[in-house]
């Protein structure tokens, strides 16, 4: 791992290719797990408000999750996570056209319709974040749904870090993005790390 800011970064954000390729996974990881995706204790707010927004996308059995137990829950670890139907599917998920799992909140942010993309976690996500005394760990996580997107990544040639930069951006600032640039070109020339995609 390496210091960026006030962060610790794994180096698998830059040794590990990653591209999403929803065409192949078809969303599982909307749909897939035990739990709901993690939540921030203020994003809980901001979804309920934008409930009315996106209620008509969601599933019969969602709502019925929500108006039973709201749109958040506590997991078996003691996390914030957004709620799930069953055995994983988030409640905020939809099966467009193509029958690919998607996100509500994003579809309506998409439209215009919201100024929230959707939960951090999520966009962040092969990322997960762990917080300590002093620092955030930037972690990678390694999920067998997510295989499409390895192969895809490793044939575009796209590092990890690349591919996230929108939501890192989101989460961290430009600052620390762009040092987050210099550090992987750091680790590149010193050898410590081969940097995915590159020849």
């Amino acid at each position: 791992m390496v210091q960026v800011g006030d962060t610790i970064v794994s180096f698998d954000l830059f040794e590990k290719a990653f591209l999403c390729d929803i065409a192949s996974c078809k969303g599982q990881c909307c749909v897939e797990g035990d739990a709901g995706a993690p939540l921030e204790d203020e994003e809980v707010a901001i979804i309920e408000n934008l409930l009315p927004v996106i209620w008509d996308d969601l599933s019969e059995k969602a709502k019925r999750v929500i108006d039973k137990q709201g749109v958040s829950t506590i997991d078996v670890e003691g996390d914030l996570v957004t709620s799930i139907v069953g055995n994983g599917e988030c409640v905020f998920s939809y099966q467009d056209e193509e029958g690919n799992c998607k996100c509500a909140i994003e579809k309506a942010f998409r439209e215009g319709k919201v100024d929230f993309y959707k939960p951090i976690s999520c966009h962040l996500y092969p990322v997960r974040l762990a917080e300590y005394a002093g620092y955030t760990a930037v972690n990678f996580h390694k999920w067998e749904v997510c295989k499409a997107a390895f192969e895809l990544g490793k044939v575009k040639g796209v590092a990890a870090y690349k591919f996230l930069k929108e939501p890192l951006v989101r989460r961290f600032g430009e600052d620390w993005y762009r040092e987050l640039e210099v550090t992987a070109k750091e680790l590149d020339k010193s050898g410590y790390v081969k940097i995915a995609g590159k020849k």
